[in-house]
């Protein structure tokens, strides 16, 4: 029992379970999810594997990695739901912690704080949502941190050079393959600079090992758009122009606009902020080296962001990785000293801190049931889950915090992340809710009925796509700006309502029969986040 309770990589693994398995096909899919499940799919049924495709036209701006391993979970799981779809970054998330973890080991940590940074990274706020929503971003950092891992051994380890620079090059390709040079800027290039200025780098003998893993890894990054540009060159020099110009003026944000990016770790953003503040958390380290070492890479990685102008929230997520290990050196610190801390400002930022969460316990079950009190029927299990796990862990935290038991006011902060998976996700369905929800596979069931082929008007909504089911003509020819009519003389449209379908000349013959509409909103029409875009009317057209 005793080994039980101390292997920390069996709690590790539990907890990683607990926080991305449980109702992993509740949250509805996004934009760029639906885009990645889309190609997968055509790689399956279209055998679009190499010349990706996106509604059977090309798609190029993003690597095909995290595509190839998403479409084989969907031979074994089907792409009906989208459960077994997310079942690749789950396990690509777990690579992640459990990469992270053997890090902190390597650094020097403790098995017990490698364990409790393992924790802190996989209940930090956008690691588990990304986690959860299967996007590229998680696979390329991911596939990095394994490559950090084996150059890590490669600077510090005379032992098994090749076999490390080997597979420091694969994971740099697997890498590079699911999202370019991304993760090589933003999480290797900071490593690369805080190890320089805290271990300093020891080169001799192993360049050649160093140039293998650059050889090695950008072979296997740049064998697909190598071959893309060879297969397709004029569709690939077009996607890169757009894709490169957006880096300059896409979404565009000040150099500032991530100063704020230790709140990404939610529950953490405390702890987090504190772990920064290097002049009062130096003489409280165990190990200065390694504390200094975490410091400069989550500080080095913001930085680098914070230069491209292309700037979005998702962007941080490497910056999390370095910045949890930083934040286990500040618990560590209470867990062993906060008995013996006097100074009351000092204490006062932990009741605090923790206090909040304590407050969060018992708001979280009230205010669901004043928000959603009539509809509850039918979700009393996870309630009753929900408040009686939230209340019990808030009240074991604020004794446990009372006592001064910092190693349990930890534990209980985790069992607070927990619990609000296991039990709180169920409540998206009860909360966003559209009573005109209406999807679009109905369409398909028109288009046995009624024997005809649906076209879209102008341009297709990924989203719509997916959940449709197969690719969708779109009418409009980007190129001469003018709607190829279909050669049936019946056949479904899909068009936005702004579009005044009857109004365009090229409809003039046709008899246009409003028959249903697709409207994939989680929120009702009066909401504030109703998304036009995600809506169509569905016409029956009729040659006259």
């Amino acid at each position: 029992m005793s080994k039980l309770i101390h292997n920390y990589t069996f709690w590790l693994l539990v907890v990683a379970c607990l926080m991305l398995f449980p109702h992993l096909d509740v949250i509805e899919t996004n934009i760029m999810e639906c885009r990645n499940f889309i190609s997968a799919r055509e790689m399956v049924t279209k055998n679009h594997w190499i010349l990706t495709t996106l509604n059977d036209l090309p798609r190029y701006e993003k690597p095909p990695l995290p595509t190839w391993i998403t479409a084989i979970s969907g031979i074994i799981f089907g792409f009906d739901g989208i459960y077994g779809m997310r079942i690749p970054v789950v396990l690509i998330t777990l690579l992640l912690v459990f990469g992270t973890y053997k890090l902190s080991q390597k650094l020097g940590l403790s098995q017990k704080q490698s364990f409790h940074n393992g924790l802190i990274l996989i209940t930090s706020f956008y690691i588990y949502f990304a986690g959860r929503d299967n996007q590229w971003d998680m696979y390329t950092h991911s596939f990095m941190i394994v490559c950090i891992l084996f150059l890590w051994d490669l600077l510090n380890n005379s032992q098994k050079p090749l076999f490390n620079a080997v597979m420091a090059g694969l994971f740099f390709g697997f890498s590079f393959l699911s999202k370019g040079p991304i993760s090589v800027y933003a999480l290797l290039l900071p490593f690369l600079i805080a190890y320089g200025f805290t271990y300093k780098f020891q080169l001799k003998g192993k360049k050649r090992y160093l140039l293998l893993i650059l050889i090695l890894g950008l072979a296997i990054g740049l064998s697909w758009p190598l071959y893309v540009k060879y297969a397709d060159p004029e569709t690939y020099l077009k996607v890169t122009k757009i894709e490169s110009s957006r880096w300059g003026n896409y979404n565009t944000r000040p150099f500032y606009y991530y100063w704020s990016f230790f709140t990404q770790s939610g529950i953490w953003t405390v702890p987090a902020f504190i772990a920064l503040l290097y002049p009062y958390l130096k003489n409280r380290v165990s190990n200065l080296k390694t504390y200094q070492f975490t410091l400069i890479w989550t500080l080095a990685s913001v930085v680098l962001l914070s230069i491209v102008p292309e700037k979005k929230s998702r962007y941080l997520l490497p910056v999390l990785i370095p910045m949890a290990l930083n934040t286990g050196f500040y618990i560590e610190y209470l867990i062993n000293n906060f008995k013996n801390i006097y100074l009351k400002k000092e204490k006062g930022v932990v009741y605090f801190a923790f206090g909040l969460i304590v407050l969060i316990c018992v708001a979280i079950p009230i205010a669901i049931f004043f928000i959603a009190k009539k509809d509850i029927s039918g979700f009393e299990f996870w309630f009753a889950g929900l408040t009686l796990s939230l209340f019990v862990i808030g009240y074991y935290l604020f004794t446990n915090l009372r006592n001064k038991n910092f190693d349990k006011v930890f534990y209980s902060v985790i069992a607070v992340q927990v619990a609000v998976i296991v039990f709180g996700i169920p409540f998206t369905n009860l909360i966003l809710k559209n009573p005109d929800y209406a999807s679009a596979k109905a369409i398909r069931e028109r288009e046995k009925k009624f024997g005809i082929k649906t076209y879209e008007l102008n341009s297709f909504t990924p989203e719509i796509i997916w959940d449709y089911g197969t690719s969708m003509p779109v009418l409009l020819n980007g190129k001469t700006n003018r709607l190829n009519m279909p050669v049936e003389n019946k056949f479904g449209l899909l068009a936005l309502q702004a579009d005044s379908v009857a109004a365009k000349k090229e409809f003039s013959n046709y008899v246009l029969k409003e028959a249903s509409y697709i409207d994939l909103n989680h929120v009702p029409k009066t909401a504030k986040k109703h998304n036009v875009r995600l809506t169509r009317i569905y016409y029956i057209v009729t040659k006259k």
